[in-house]
């Protein structure tokens, strides 16, 4: 088993920045690509951004130029650096790790993001 643990999430005015950590723990060799997903309330869940273990990373629309993702294999975590938030930005964010040899995707528990003045 894989467990994930975010942080980094808060309140924050538009313009600001957050950076969101990762911890993934468990089962770690199992790790395949990892990302980040976001739901505010009454949406679906949609996602953010991935990486692969080798650094390949892929964006949603929304957020490129303005969110990084990047990632430390060695310590286990993946992070979401995220620059000039916007209010339509406020979602819980949710880390994700997929499985290299089974179907099947780890949750972390999520952190909320608000972006409000």
């Amino acid at each position: 088993q894989v467990q994930l643990v975010e942080s980094g999430g808060g309140l924050v005015q538009p313009g600001g920045s957050l950076r969101l950590s990762c911890v993934a723990s468990g089962n770690i060799f199992r790790i395949n690509s990892m990302g980040w997903y976001r739901q505010a309330p009454g949406n679906q869940r949609e996602l953010v951004a991935t990486i692969t273990p080798g650094g390949t990373t892929n964006y949603a629309d929304s957020v490129k130029g303005r969110f990084t993702i990047s990632r430390d294999n060695a310590k286990n975590t993946v992070f979401l650096q995220m620059n000039s938030l916007k209010p339509e930005d406020t979602a819980v964010y949710y880390c994700n790790a997929d499985d290299l040899w089974i179907t099947t995707r780890y949750w972390g528990q999520g952190t909320q993001v608000t972006v409000s003045s």
